[in-house]
C-alpha cells in the first residue's frame, strides 16, 4: 500500500490553494512550516495556537472561517488543518476532522498501535506532499531535520521510518536521511546547529530524546508571541539564509483568547466514548500523547 498525493490533494482540495490564511503551533516546528508554506503557496501567517491560548492578529479575525491549522488538529468542523498528532480512538472519529489532512488518520494509526505513528515533521510531510527537494547542504539538512527532532527518530525507530518510507514513496528519501544514523551527523547537530539557536534563544527546553551515538539529548524550542517577537524574526531569518525561504511577515497580534489544557487517561475516555467526551466538554482540540493519555483544549468563550 502507498499514501497517494493525488488522493490527499482530491480529499483535501485547500492544500492546492494560494494565499490563504493559517495559524501555527507555537514552536520551532510551526515556525519552519510558515516559511515553507509562505514561501510555495504564498499562505499568510494570522497567529499562534500553544494547545491552551490562541493569539491571532486582525486579518485573522476577519478570516477566522477560512482559517487553516497548520501542525495542529483542531475539532470544530469549520476549521481545516494539516498535522500529525494521534486522533484515532475507534472508528467513528469526530466530524470535525474530517477536514484534518492527518497522516496517522489516513493510515489508521490509533492509540492501540501507538509505535506505528507517522515519525516525522509536519514539515517533512509537507516536504513529501509538495515533493519538494531540500537544498542539498548539510546545514539545510540539520534545520529541516531538528523538527520535532527527526533526525534522533531516523536513528532510534528504524522500522517504522522505513515502513513510513515505504507508504511515502516518490520522494528523494535517500538524500534526504543519508548519514542520519552516524556520530559525524550528531557532532553537527551539536556543533554547528545547536550553537545558532542557542545564540537567538531558540532553545528553550529539552525533549525526552536522546541520540544513538554520543547521547546528546535533544534541544526543542517553544516561545510566547507576547513577548518572543525577536526569537520568531531570528528564526525566519536563519530559515531564510540556510534554506533559501522567504521570510513571513510576523503577525501583529490582536488578541489572545486563554483556553484551558487538560490531560485524562484514555480509559476514561473509552468509558463514554471519543465524541460523547468531546461534545459533553466541548472540546476544541485534542491529541493522544501516549498509549494511555489523553491532551485537550476547551475555551469556556469562543465566538
Amino acid at each position: 500500500m502507498n499514501i497517494n498525493r493525488n488522493t490527499i490533494f482530491k480529499n483535501f482540495s485547500w492544500l492546492k490553494d494560494k494565499n490563504k490564511f493559517f495559524i501555527i503551533s507555537a514552536d520551532y516546528d510551526g515556525l519552519i512550516c510558515a516559511s515553507f508554506l509562505h514561501h510555495y503557496l504564498g499562505w499568510t501567517l494570522v497567529g499562534y495556537y500553544n494547545m491552551e491560548n490562541i493569539w491571532i492578529s486582525q486579518k485573522g479575525l476577519n478570516n477566522k472561517k477560512e482559517l487553516i491549522w497548520v501542525d495542529l488538529n483542531i475539532v470544530p468542523e469549520l476549521g481545516k488543518s494539516v498535522g500529525g498528532q494521534i486522533a484515532n480512538l475507534d472508528n467513528n472519529l469526530p466530524k470535525g476532522l474530517s477536514s484534518s489532512c492527518n497522516l496517522n488518520i489516513i493510515n489508521n494509526v490509533t492509540y492501540k498501535n501507538f509505535k506505528n505513528k507517522f515519525p516525522f515533521s509536519t514539515l517533512i510531510f509537507l516536504l513529501w506532499l509538495y515533493n519538494v527537494k531540500v537544498k542539498s547542504t548539510l546545514m539545510s539538512k540539520l534545520f529541516i531535520l531538528h523538527s520535532d527532532s527527526s533526525w534522533v527518530k531516523i536513528q532510534r525507530y528504524n522500522k517504522n521510518v522505513n515502513d513510513w518510507i515505504n507508504l511515502l514513496s516518490d520522494y528523494n528519501w535517500k538524500d534526504l536521511l543519508h548519514n542520519i544514523d552516524s556520530i559525524n551527523y550528531e557532532k553537527a547537530i551539536d556543533q554547528k546547529l545547536y550553537p545558532y539557536l542557542m545564540n537567538i534563544g531558540a532553545s528553550t527546553g529539552f525533549s525526552k530524546l536522546k541520540s544513538k551515538h554520543l547521547n546528546i539529548q535533544t534541544r526543542e524550542c517553544r516561545f510566547n508571541p507576547d513577548w518572543d517577537e525577536d526569537l520568531i524574526l531570528n528564526l525566519f531569518e536563519l530559515f531564510s539564509q540556510f534554506l533559501d525561504w522567504d521570510c513571513p511577515e510576523v503577525p501583529t497580534i490582536c488578541s489572545r483568547i486563554n483556553g484551558e489544557k487538560n490531560i485524562i487517561k484514555l480509559d476514561v475516555v473509552l468509558k463514554q466514548g471519543l465524541n460523547s467526551f468531546i461534545l459533553k466538554n466541548k472540546v476544541f482540540s485534542y491529541a493522544i500523547t501516549s498509549p494511555s493519555n489523553l491532551k485537550y483544549t476547551i475555551f469556556n468563550k469562543l465566538k
